[in-house]
C-alpha cells in the first residue's frame, strides 16, 4: 500500500514542478491530460479566469459507446480527436500541454496524437 501511495505522491511533486512553468490563457489554453485505469480525459483549461472551455472524457456516453474498453490507447486516440474537435469549434487552435505528472507515453501520447491530427497545435 506505501508503494501505491508514494506513487500518487510522485506524480503530484512532477505535476506541481510543471504546473509551475507555464499557465494557460483564453488564447492558448492548458490542455490537461487525466488518465486512470477505466477512464480517460481531457480539458481546456483557462488559468487566468479559472474556467474549464471544452472537456471530453470516456465518462460520456456517446464517446463511450464507439469504444470496446474506455481506458486504452483507442480511447485515448478517441478523447484526442473529441477534445480538439470541440476547441475548433471554439475557435482555439493552439494550447499548451500538460501531461499531469504522467509519462508521455502510452494512452498520454496517443491522445496528443491524435489531438495534434485533428488540427490543435502544440
Amino acid at each position: 500500500m506505501a508503494q501505491k501511495r508514494d506513487r500518487k505522491q510522485r506524480r503530484h511533486r512532477i505535476h506541481l514542478r510543471i504546473r509551475k512553468r507555464f499557465s494557460g490563457t483564453p488564447e492558448r489554453p492548458r490542455l490537461v491530460v487525466f488518465r486512470s485505469l477505466r477512464h480517460v480525459s481531457a480539458q481546456l483549461i483557462d488559468d487566468v479566469s479559472s474556467r474549464t472551455l471544452v472537456s471530453a472524457s470516456t465518462v460520456e456516453k456517446e464517446l463511450r459507446e464507439g469504444l470496446a474498453h474506455s481506458g486504452n490507447k483507442a480511447a485515448g486516440q478517441a478523447v484526442g480527436k473529441v477534445i480538439a474537435e470541440r476547441a475548433q469549434s471554439r475557435g482555439i487552435t493552439t494550447v499548451v500541454f500538460d501531461r499531469c505528472g504522467f509519462r508521455y507515453h502510452g494512452v498520454i501520447k496517443e491522445l496528443a496524437d491524435a489531438a495534434r491530427a485533428a488540427g490543435l497545435r502544440f
